[in-house]
C-alpha cells in the first residue's frame, strides 16, 4: 500500500486508474477535468453521457480510450464555502468512493490529482491532508497511490517548514565546513607524507577469526528480519509502516542477499523506530550510513531525534524539501 507524491501531469500517468476531479455533468469543464477529456478522446465524452452525471461526493468509473491509464474514475469534490458546509466530509467520500470503485475493477494502481484544490477553492494544505489520510486508511494492502500535483506546493505548516529549514540550513552548513576543514588538512598530509611503492605492496593479513566474523556476519535481510521478531511485529505491520508493498517485501523474505536502495532502508529503520545508532547500525549492513553533507540525510535525523516514526509525516517533509520519499 504505498503512497508516493509526485509532481506531474496525471494525464501522462501509466496506471489502471486515473482519478478525474469532475463536475457534476461529467461532461469535461476546466482544469484537471479539461485535461482528461481531451486526452482520452471523443469516447470518453460519448461514455460519460451515458452515466446521467454525478452527485458531489460520490464517483463513477469509464475506459481510458486514448489515455496510458485503462480507467478514469470521475469524482466530483465539493465547492469550498468555508468549511463549515460538510466540505471535509464531502471531500473523504470522494476518494472513499473512488478507491472502492478501483477495488471493484480490480486496480492494482491509482492516481489521484488534489480534488477540490483548484477552481473550487479548497485551501489546498487541507486538501492534500485530507487526501493524504483517507487514501492511506482505505488503500488496499497490494495497491499503489500516487497523489499527482501538477504544480508543487509545500504541504507543511508555515511553523513546520521554518523550524525544519532551519535545522537543516544550520546542521548542513557546518557539515560543510566541517568537511571543507578535513580536505585542508588532508591535503597538507598528502604533500607531507608520499608512502613507498614497498608499502603499497604489503599484504595486509587478516586475522582468521576477524575472517570468518565478516564471513558470517549478518546481511541486511538478516538483521531486518531479526528486528521485527524483537520488536513483536508482524511482517504485514512493518511493511505497511515502511511504506512498501507486499509483493517487493516478499522478495527480503526470501532473498538474504537482498540489496535495498537507501530510501526504502531508512524507511524500514522508521517502520521499526529504531534510534540513531540503530538505523546507522542497520544502514551499514546495506553499505550507507546517515551523514550531515545530504539534506536528506538531516531531515531523517530531525524527525527521528523528535521521536516522529510517522513515515508520511516524513514523507512530506522530503517532498517540500524537493528529496527523495521513502519507501519502495
Amino acid at each position: 500500500m504505498p503512497i508516493y507524491i509526485i509532481n506531474g501531469d496525471i494525464t501522462t500517468i501509466k496506471a489502471d486508474a486515473i482519478v478525474n476531479a469532475a463536475n457534476n455533468s461529467l461532461l469535461g469543464g476546466g482544469g484537471v477535468d479539461g485535461a482528461i477529456h481531451r486526452a482520452a478522446g471523443w469516447g470518453l465524452f460519448e461514455e460519460c453521457k451515458t452515466l446521467g452525471g454525478c452527485a458531489t461526493g460520490d464517483a463513477k468509473i469509464t475506459n481510458g480510450y486514448n489515455l496510458p491509464a485503462k480507467h478514469v474514475i470521475h469524482t466530483v469534490g465539493p465547492i469550498w464555502r468555508g468549511g463549515e458546509n460538510g466540505e471535509e466530509a464531502l471531500l473523504k467520500s470522494c476518494y472513499k468512493r473512488s478507491l472502492e470503485l478501483a477495488r471493484e475493477a480490480k486496480c492494482q494502481s491509482i492516481a489521484f490529482p488534489l480534488i477540490s484544490a483548484g477552481v473550487y477553492g479548497y485551501p489546498k494544505a487541507a486538501a492534500f491532508k485530507v487526501a493524504y489520510d483517507t487514501v492511506k486508511e482505505n488503500l488496499d494492502d497490494d495497491v499503489v497511490a500516487y497523489i499527482v500535483m501538477f504544480e508543487k506546493f509545500n504541504p507543511l505548516s508555515d511553523g513546520d517548514y521554518g523550524r525544519l529549514r532551519d535545522y537543516v540550513g544550520s546542521e548542513y552548513e557546518n557539515a560543510v565546513r566541517e568537511r571543507e576543514s578535513t580536505y585542508d588538512k588532508m591535503a597538507c598530509l598528502r604533500k607531507m607524507y608520499r608512502p613507498s611503492a614497498q608499502m603499497y605492496a604489503q599484504r595486509c593479513d587478516i586475522p582468521r577469526d576477524l575472517e570468518e566474523s565478516i564471513v558470517t556476519d549478518e546481511s541486511f535481510a538478516q538483521m531486518l528480519l531479526r528486528k521485527i521478531d524483537e520488536k513483536g511485529m508482524t511482517d504485514a505491520q512493518c511493511y505497511k509502516r515502511a511504506n512498501v508493498d507486499r509483493k517487493h517485501f516478499s522478495k527480503i523474505r526470501s532473498d538474504a542477499e537482498y540489496h535495498p536502495s537507501k530510501a526504502t532502508a531508512i524507511a524500514f529503520a522508521i517502520a521499526l523506530e529504531l534510534d540513531l545508532k540503530e538505523t546507522n547500525e542497520l544502514l551499514k549492513k546495506a553499505g550507507y550510513a546517515l551523514s550531515r553533507s545530504y539534506k536528506f540525510d538531516l531531515i531523517i535525523e530531525y524527525y527521528m531525534s523528535k521521536g516522529n516514526y510517522d513515515i508520511f509525516e516524513i514523507n512530506k517533509a522530503l517532498y517540500a524539501f524537493d528529496q527523495k520519499l521513502l519507501g519502495c
